[in-house]
């Protein structure tokens, strides 16, 4: 009698490898060039022939760790996140999303569930002045460490430090916390997608050189001039330094295009019209310009009687014939009187219903420190000053980005993996507000102790967390009694945020068989028999299986009630279109799934102890079978 053979997967138990996803793209486009999963670099050297560059000095940005960092990037996450409804608001029907944890960890959990779908990025990281730099990357193992720093195990001396400029490796330590981040947060973006990050001049230079190396400098957009104080500062050594930066690069400088910013009173101001033109309001704008051009010299003759030429070294910007029309058309404005050099009258009924975003950005558009401080102070309470963080930013400045990178229906998402006090999740709910637009938020924060630890709040997340809801709480006070006139299209507005913690794999981890003789590695295999950690919570491996299989934070996950004799759950990603069925019983008869009327193309999972080989090799051939 033939035996029944095992098909089956197993489902993934760490984030996705880099490497091995960067290879199969390259084997895409050069198959000849990739051999049992290794690159053949002198088939890849001659397949690009003269695109290669040889030269022994070539220009390149290189910096003390960076191999470790690639090291630290290419390292697997064997964490996962879990949620916390308890510390959310509207858990189950929110889709704004704030996640405590080391982002470096948080990103590689994202990336197979977010790649290619965040719309917008702002990040606010460390300026690193020598005391603000905190991210301990362990290359050897960053999870262990967190879960040290974090008090969720016994500390090993592995402590938050800072990153003083005493120190020999100061820039090279905070271009290696930021290469991995920006690394992943580029995949994360959509190729019409654009980072916005903020800076000061202590990494401004670097910073700009790193983001070229990621993003590519053909895809740089702009560098923000953002003037961040009101009044000079006197009590200054050299200067009063009074602006920070905001580099700007998109994910595809050809596909992403800058909303335009709504027109301001002041604007419209400049429009006036004095002659009762039928056209409406107009202001006047040169001729003439510096640039040669040959159609351009010729004489006009002003209603006055008056001969005008173009000023000495310039030239009309228009052929005689075309002035000749303009005039004809009223769009000449010759003064007053008839006798003034000729200008060009231009229509605020005609210009574009919206204005070009600037790289300088003032104080009295997008706010300042103070202005970023006292909306802090607004919303979260202190029991100590000393809590109060410094390098807060206005949540207009972040509106302003809004304004520009993202649309009001469209349901975009924003990701800040810095987050402190969560700012960005604060002027996205005020700008889903103002404009009626549907945008949702990740946020991520590493748990850092504050200086003197509150009952309410102990650490720079918790800030964040109280921040949000104390604005929601605000909003939801606002709305009583009114009606909602607002238009929102498909969604009504997200007032709620859904909380997730970054925490140790529900998986038991394989610690290897070294050593150990024939009896100790079956008492080994029998622990393994039950795959998870002791105190395992359902719904917490639900999401640990849902997030490393691709499935997004704002996935559903109900319990089937057709079926009878086994618990399943039905796990549905709605933005991606994907589902899956998941038991985590002990045993597992076919006929207990005969309900579930599961296809070819379904996903099943289960326990791999769960089933017997005959019954794994039946339901193999049913449906898409993982097992765990």
């Amino acid at each position: 009698m033939k035996k029944h053979r095992r098909k089956k997967d197993a489902v993934a138990k760490t984030s996705p490898d880099l490497s091995a996803e960067q290879i199969a793209r390259l084997k895409e486009l050069f198959p000849e060039c990739v051999t049992e999963g290794k690159v053949d670099f002198s088939k890849l050297r001659a397949a690009l022939g003269d695109e290669v560059d040889s030269r022994p000095e070539r220009y390149s940005f290189g910096w003390t760790g960076k191999r470790d960092a690639i090291r630290l990037l290419q390292t697997l996450s064997r964490a996962t996140l879990i949620p916390s409804p308890k510390e959310s608001i509207n858990f189950e029907a929110t889709e704004n999303i704030f996640i405590v944890g080391d982002n470096l960890e948080v990103l590689k959990l994202l990336y197979k569930p977010y790649f290619g779908r965040i719309k917008m990025i702002y990040i606010d990281p460390p300026y690193n002045t020598g005391n603000d730099f905190i991210y301990p990357d362990n290359f050897a193992d960053p999870l262990d460490t967190y879960l040290q720093l974090t008090g969720q195990k016994d500390a090993a001396g592995n402590l938050l430090t800072s990153n003083p400029e005493t120190s020999g490796r100061y820039h090279s330590a905070w271009l290696s916390m930021m290469y991995p981040r920006l690394f992943l947060a580029r995949q994360l973006l959509r190729d019409e997608g654009v980072i916005f990050v903020s800076i000061d001049d202590h990494e401004v230079y670097n910073l700009r050189q790193l983001m070229n190396e990621i993003f590519g400098e053909e895809n740089f957009i702009a560098n923000i001039i953002w003037q961040k104080v009101y009044s000079p500062k006197n009590t200054a050594r050299h200067f009063s330094e009074d602006h920070d930066y905001v580099l700007v690069y998109a994910r595809n400088a050809d596909l992403w295009r800058p909303e335009l910013l709504p027109r301001t009173d002041e604007a419209n101001a400049r429009y006036s019209n004095p002659d009762n033109d039928p056209r409406g309001d107009w202001k006047s704008s040169d001729l003439s310009a510096r640039n040669y051009y040959s159609a351009g010299q010729y004489e006009v003759l002003g209603p006055s009687g008056k001969k005008f030429k173009p000023p000495i070294g310039t030239y009309w910007r228009v052929k005689h014939e075309k002035f000749q029309g303009l005039d004809k058309d009223r769009r000449i404005w010759w003064g007053p009187s008839g006798d003034n050099v000729p200008r060009l009258k231009r229509f605020l009924s005609e210009v574009k219903q919206g204005m070009v975003p600037q790289t300088l950005w003032n104080y009295s558009d997008v706010g300042h420190t103070d202005e970023a401080k006292k909306e802090l102070l607004e919303y979260v309470k202190f029991e100590n000053t000393n809590n109060v963080l410094d390098t807060v930013k206005p949540t207009r400045l972040i509106q302003r980005m809004l304004q520009i990178a993202t649309e009001t229906d469209e349901g975009d998402i924003i990701l800040d993996f810095f987050s402190g006090s969560a700012s960005t999740a604060h002027a996205l709910l005020k700008q889903n507000r103002e404009d009626g637009g549907n945008r949702h938020f990740i946020c991520v924060q590493l748990p850092e102790p504050l200086p003197e630890p509150e009952k309410r709040l102990r650490t720079i997340a918790d800030i964040g967390k109280e921040r949000i809801k104390c604005v929601i709480t605000e909003m939801k006070k606002a709305d009583e009694g009114k009606l909602d006139l607002k238009v929102r299209v498909d969604t009504p507005e997200d007032l709620g945020v859904k909380v997730f913690k970054l925490a140790e794999s529900n998986y038991k981890p394989w610690d290897g068989t070294e050593g150990k003789d024939p009896g100790g590695y079956a008492k080994t295999m029998e622990l393994f028999t039950d795959p998870f950690i002791p105190g395992w919570k359902p719904e917490n491996v639900i999401w640990e299986v849902a997030i490393k299989e691709g499935y997004g934070l704002n996935s559903r996950i109900e319990p089937v009630s057709s079926v009878k004799g086994v618990t399943v759950y039905r796990v549905t990603d709605s933005d991606k279109g994907q589902t899956f069925q998941i038991c985590l019983d002990d045993r597992i008869k076919l006929s207990a799934l005969k309900a579930l009327t599961l296809k070819k193309d379904d996903l099943f999972i289960c326990r791999d102890a769960a089933l017997d080989d005959e019954a794994a090799a039946n339901l193999a051939l049913q449906c898409r079978l993982k097992t765990i």
